[in-house]
């Protein structure tokens, strides 16, 4: 019996120090600053550069560029390229992002209800 009990403990603490690193790892993608906001601009359609630039107003093309590639590399989005002319790119969200969106509205949501506007 008493064996038994260890197990389950073992077990709960493996699984416990899974989720925990599973939860560090989201957070290090999302916690990257704009990866969720550039993300979340894509939830409803496709984007181009300057489209996304506009949208979220407060980021440097060059870091908003480092982001688009960063998560394109990741797999939530992906950069598609029109030969034109002229020629254009547009990023939309993949399966992957797409997964990612019910989560992220959650998040949001906490977000209005418990922070205030000036702690982002």
């Amino acid at each position: 019996m008493a064996t038994a009990r260890k197990q389950r403990q073992e077990y709960a603490a493996e699984a416990c120090e899974r989720g925990d690193q599973a939860l560090a790892r989201a957070f290090v993608f999302l916690g990257k600053r704009w990866n969720a906001v550039v993300l979340g601009n894509l939830r409803t359609s496709p984007a181009g550069f300057r489209e996304l630039s506009r949208a979220i107003g407060k980021i440097s093309d060059s870091v908003l560029s480092d982001r688009l590639s960063d998560l394109t590399a990741a797999g939530p989005i992906a950069r598609t390229v029109d030969p034109g002319p002229p020629v254009s790119v547009s990023y939309a969200l993949t399966d992957r992002g797409k997964a990612l969106m019910p989560a992220l509205e959650q998040i949001s949501l906490w977000a209005s209800e418990h922070l205030l506007e000036d702690d982002c």
